[in-house]
């Protein structure tokens, strides 16, 4: 993978080269910058893969710097000597959260992860490409989703999915067979792409199938109830977005 290292110490970017270069040989870091206006640059010329990001710097944070980018299609993994931003991290749906000094192992093991990411993000693409070809103007019923799990990467009819439960950087789907997939990517990922075929996002970790919904029911808390018997919860702040997608 190509990596680009945003911080403006040159200290920190000096030691974060050292330690890729000694300890993570799928990794080839092919640029570095102090600021985000040259990281932004170096952003277009180099295309990275994955990017080494500090949060607190000069005129734009890291998190402003991402938020301000049209396109983030590469694995991010913040370095930082705050642990304060974990959760805003993990909401930019960042690989790993690293503090400074940075841990020999918990870079590896970020790495590996960025590098997993990766390799399913591009086999996807290819799939997703080769099932666009292959499907052209079929229904919304017939079309197929690419789930590439650890061990292979599943065509699914979007209309055999009955809901998805997120955690953390991984998202379960619930097919109506009974059968279930455990998918290396946050919810928000599908979230999108789902919603034009009638999935609701009652919860922050659910997401469901309005096809699959049998009532909704109030017992200390309002909860989605399926037509297998199970019961999605719905939050205080998705209750009216739910009501006004069931109305539809």
């Amino acid at each position: 993978m190509k990596a680009l290292l945003i911080d403006d110490e040159q200290s920190n970017l000096d030691n974060l080269r050292i330690l890729i270069t000694t300890y993570c040989p799928q990794v080839n870091v092919c640029g570095a910058a102090a600021d985000t206006r040259s990281a932004t640059s170096l952003l277009h010329s180099h295309q990275p893969d994955l990017v080494f990001l500090d949060i607190q710097m000069p005129e734009q944070s890291g998190f402003d710097w991402l938020r301000s980018l049209s396109r983030t299609d590469f694995e991010i993994i913040f370095v930082t000597a705050y642990d304060q931003y974990a959760v805003q991290a993990m909401r930019l749906s960042a690989i790993d959260y690293l503090l400074k000094p940075v841990s020999i192992e918990e870079l590896q093991a970020a790495v590996r992860r960025a590098h997993q990411q990766h390799s399913i993000k591009k086999e996807n693409q290819l799939l997703n490409n080769l099932r666009h070809f292959l499907k052209g103007n079929n229904t919304p019923a017939e079309q197929s989703i690419a789930l590439a799990t650890l061990k292979e990467t599943r065509f699914v009819k979007i209309n055999e999915i009955t809901r998805c439960k997120s955690a953390n950087n991984y998202t379960t789907f619930y097919l109506a067979t009974g059968e279930s997939l455990l998918i290396c990517k946050p919810i928000f990922f599908y979230d999108d792409l789902l919603r034009q075929y009638g999935f609701v996002r009652c919860h922050q970790s659910h997401l469901v199938n309005k096809a699959s919904i049998k009532s909704w029911k109030r017992d200390y808390g309002d909860f989605l109830v399926l037509t297998n018997g199970a019961e999605i919860p719905i939050s205080r702040g998705k209750k009216e977005e739910v009501k006004r997608l069931l109305q539809n």
